[in-house]
Order: C-alpha cells, then structure tokens, then sequence
C-alpha cells in the first residue's frame, strides 16, 4: 500500500505535535480565541501564538481563521481538532492506566454475574482473591442470566455467572456453584410448618416475584405451565431482599436460593419450606467466550472461583 508520500501528499513534521500544543490548539477552538486559550494554559500570549503559527506551518495549511472577535477553525483546523480531542483523551486514559501500574494494580477482570452468585457466594469468593491478588482490579456488574450471556458474547464482560438453564449462544462454560430454591412463607402460613413440599402445592396461593428477566422468574412460569397451572402473580420487584419484605406483609409467596434467603428470615418473621422438586436444585455456570484467550488476570479468576475446594 503506497505511503502518504508515495501518494503526493505532504509529510508532516510529526515532532511538531506535541501534547502543549495539541492541548492549546484545543483550548483556542473552544474558547474562540487564542488570548483566552494563553490564560488557560497558563503561557504568554506571544508563546501561545508562536506555537500555533509553528503548528500550521508543520501542517502545512491554515488551522484557524482570525477575525477581530477571535478565531475558528478551518476546514483543516476543524479536522485537526477532532483528532487532537481524540488524542489527549487517549493520553489521558494512558496516564490513568500508569498510575495504576505505580500504584501496583496490574490487571483489569470485567465481571458479569446474577443476583444469586453474587448474593449466595462471589463475596466470599472476590475477597480471597483479591486478598491472594491485591495487583488485580475487578469491575463487577450485578445483572440477570440472559443480560449477563450477552455481555459476555459482545464482548463487555471477560466472563459471567448465570444460571443453568439459561441460553448459552455458544459460550464455553464451566460449574461455579450449586444452590438450593426453597418457598418462603409468612412464619403463622398454612405452609409454614410443612417440611417440605411439591411446588404444584403452592400454586394455590399468589407469589411475589422477581422480574419477568431473571431465570428464577423463568423457572418458576416454565414448571407452572408444565403443571397446567396458572402461577399468580401478585406483584414483582428487582432484588431478594424486596421480595422477603413484600412476603413478610402477606402479599405474597416466594421462590430464593435457600442461602439468600437465610439471614431475612427471622428479622422478618419467615419461615422457609423445602421444595421436593428435581428443578429447584440449580447449578450456577461460569460463561466465557474462549478460556485460553482470556486475559491472565481473568483466567486466574476463574482458576479461583472453580478450584475443587470452595474459598
């Protein structure tokens, strides 16, 4: 492929592009005028314009056009300033990522998970590895499955836990944790000194959900319908938490993970029934796009939350 020069196109003095200046040219075109611009960065007027007058000489064309009211920008210029805004936000996202090289942070893990694993166990889990790993960043993200598989296939998240029976649109997956759904009930409930129960048991009464997004929400509408029964819903809400308090005023039964439901239920009042069913034992999965491509900081988290004994 032929060079700019090999074309007939000018070429450019590029040590003339410094960063002082690229930042002053900026500056002159937001303000309007280079004297403003001088005040800013705080340089001598005749200093501000020389580099100026030096940047268009190295460019080869006029950058801005002076009136008496101040300046803007030519064509060339308006093209130079879209990349010079460009280039010193790269600058600035460079210095960031330094300072945190100094600062000992040496990698970056981008993490996707729904409310069960991050309620039930990746608290536990993030703290003794970042306790192993105090040089890694993690940007955690609370999500539901179906959100949390499509962050990582577009490429938003490193990896993701979501629960089986999600979708998984080609993702390679490995075994996170295991947990255990269970009918929480009002403490005085006809349910509530039962042992354990079928869920088409329950179905008589109405329940408070979480969103019609989440894979509990899923299950639950997918084994009523398998039962020819209508799951009624009372209402919905967005978090475990929310979902007890609407419980313990009698609006309604739910369906948790027994480990997040454990420490609401005597605060409220609750009491828990353990579900006979097949399906309310689920296993959470760890999804990424290809293990041996990921990042060392990634894959030593995922090393982490899968390693035979639980940390």
């Amino acid at each position: 492929m032929p060079t700019g020069r090999e074309r007939g196109l000018p070429a450019l003095n590029l040590h003339r592009y410094d960063l002082v200046t690229l930042a002053l040219f900026v500056l002159a075109v937001r303000c309007g005028s280079i004297s403003q611009a001088a005040v800013q960065a705080r340089l001598a007027l005749g200093a501000a314009s020389k580099r100026i007058a030096d940047l268009e000489q190295s460019v080869g064309a006029a950058l801005l056009a002076r009136h008496p009211r101040g300046v803007r920008t030519t064509p060339a210029g308006q093209a130079l300033y879209t990349h010079a805004q460009r280039i010193l936000m790269d600058v600035e996202s460079l210095a960031a990522d330094l300072a945190d090289y100094a600062a000992g942070v040496v990698g970056e893990v981008r993490l996707r998970a729904n409310t069960s694993a991050l309620t039930q166990f990746l608290p536990e889990d993030l703290a003794s590895f970042m306790a192993l790993h105090p040089a890694i960043r993690i940007e955690m993200e609370e999500q539901n499955s179906r959100d949390v598989v499509m962050a990582v296939i577009e490429g938003r998240a490193d990896f993701g836990i979501f629960a089986d029976r999600t979708p998984t649109l080609g993702l390679e997956t490995l075994p996170y944790r295991r947990d255990r759904l269970v009918l929480v009930v009002p403490r005085g409930h006809a349910l509530a000194q039962a042992p354990s129960l079928d869920f088409a048991d329950a179905l008589a009464f109405e329940f408070v959900s979480l969103s019609a997004e989440t894979s509990i929400a899923d299950r639950l509408q997918a084994q009523a319908q398998a039962l020819g029964r209508p799951l009624k819903l009372r209402i919905r809400v967005r978090s475990f938490d929310a979902m007890c308090r609407m419980i313990a005023v009698g609006l309604g039964l739910g369906v948790l993970p027994e480990r997040a439901a454990e420490p609401m239920l005597a605060p409220l009042g609750l009491a828990r029934v353990a579900l006979r069913d097949e399906w309310a034992e689920r296993e959470l999965l760890i999804g990424v796009r290809d293990l041996a491509a990921l990042p060392q900081a990634a894959q030593s988290l995922v090393q982490h939350l899968t390693a035979p004994t639980p940390r």
